[in-house]
């Protein structure tokens, strides 16, 4: 029997600007940048919650896609709405309107043992969900600046229930991070995943240190959902792939290509529109320049 993936997280209608220009309530959130990538892969069950001014846009994003939305809970409260100016690659936060949180009941499958990616969303939402996920053989949360800030208690309570855990390097840092292994040992984690933008990304595991580095001859149009999308591709390709050790490097590269395809294209438009054909592509890319950086 195929494992299944799953994920948990947000859904949002971003406000942003930056070098793209502005876009008002366009379709994002980590479920939907995790779901699109790892769909080009394996088949993704959803678990999110949204209003009814951001459902039929979803529906539009996930249309031909294997992405089962039964757990996708249609709330009577606005979608979540985040604000954004990017600059140098970096989205900084302007705030954001969370209320369809205390709405929402979360529901999951039961005694799902699958693998599981709780996307950033509110942290006692995520916290709540990494405890009704436990039974998942690979359970991993990612992180989000605002709220680790905002609300540590609850972060670290995401992060002591994670068996992967995906951040970038300032979150790493808000979280206390001083160095990665340490962190690992400190929070048992089997994996952590550090993001360093163009520079790639390093993850540490018990069997050491896998890196690999990012495609920056490739443009960057807007670097929102790179995160949720890197961790789609990298799991979904690990899953399938075995999950075994042997398999990270591989599967870290589908996570970055991935990623690449998110960020050249504003919002959610580039990772929707892709074909498997094009991630193949992508992916021989990375594995070219990993070439040429080893």
């Amino acid at each position: 029997m195929t494992t299944e993936l799953l994920v948990a997280g947000s859904v949002a209608l971003d406000t942003r600007d930056g070098p793209f220009g502005k876009v008002k309530e366009t379709l994002g959130g980590s479920a939907v940048y995790f779901a699109l990538a790892a769909s080009l892969i394996m088949p993704v069950k959803v678990v999110a919650p949204v209003g009814g001014d951001g459902a039929k846009r979803v529906a539009q994003a996930f249309s031909g896609r294997t992405i089962d939305v039964d757990l996708l809970q249609i709330l009577d409260a606005p979608t979540y709405r985040w604000r954004a100016h990017q600059e140098h690659g970096r989205n900084i936060d302007l705030g954001s309107r969370d209320d369809i949180y205390n709405s929402w009941e979360p529901s999951v499958p039961a005694n799902f043992e699958g693998w599981a990616f709780v996307g950033s969303m509110r942290p006692d939402r995520q916290a709540q969900l990494m405890g009704m996920l436990g039974g998942a053989k690979l359970l991993a949360a990612d992180s989000m600046l605002s709220y680790v800030q905002a609300r540590p208690p609850e972060a670290r309570d995401v992060l002591r229930r994670s068996g992967w855990f995906f951040c970038n390097q300032e979150e790493f840092s808000a979280l206390g991070g001083k160095e990665p292994e340490e962190i690992s040992r400190q929070w048992w984690l089997q994996g952590l995943v550090v993001k360093a933008g163009p520079l790639g990304l390093a993850a540490y595991t018990e069997y050491g240190v896998v890196r690999v580095p990012a495609l920056t001859e490739r443009p960057i149009v807007d670097t929102t959902g790179a995160g949720d999308a890197f961790a789609g591709g990298m799991l979904a390709r690990w899953l399938t792939s075995g999950g075994l050790p042997a398999g990270l490097q591989d599967a870290l590269v589908w996570g970055v290509a991935c990623a690449s395809i998110t960020i050249a294209s504003v919002g959610v438009k580039g990772i929707a529109k892709a074909t498997q054909k094009e991630l193949e592509e992508r992916v021989a890319e990375v594995e070219t320049c990993m070439r040429r950086e080893s």
